[in-house]
């Protein structure tokens, strides 16, 4: 029996959410247990889902990614959480 990487998904935009999740299900040792559209929510579902990989977001309502990222850890520490940002930087 293969054993499948979990993910959940943690933005705010259900766009980006969509994009990951389709390009991650592409790859068969891949599954997305669950979408969080807020820290608060992030939080709640890695505590439920207990997923391998979080892919989060660090600018989310509720409660920032890098807050729910410290608020999962502290309960799960083997937990792999890979941090997304998009800011913009003006060019020189």
């Amino acid at each position: 029996m293969v054993h499948k990487i979990t993910v959940l998904l943690a933005d705010d935009h259900v766009l980006v959410r969509r994009g990951f999740r389709r390009m991650l299900e592409d790859d068969p040792a891949i599954s997305v247990v669950g979408e969080a559209s807020d820290g608060r929510e992030a939080v709640r579902l890695a505590c439920e889902l207990r997923p391998r990989v979080t892919v989060m977001d660090c600018a989310m309502p509720e409660l920032s990614g890098i807050e729910a990222t410290r608020k999962i850890l502290e309960k799960f520490p083997e937990a792999g959480i890979l941090m997304l940002s998009m800011h913009s930087e003006s060019g020189r």
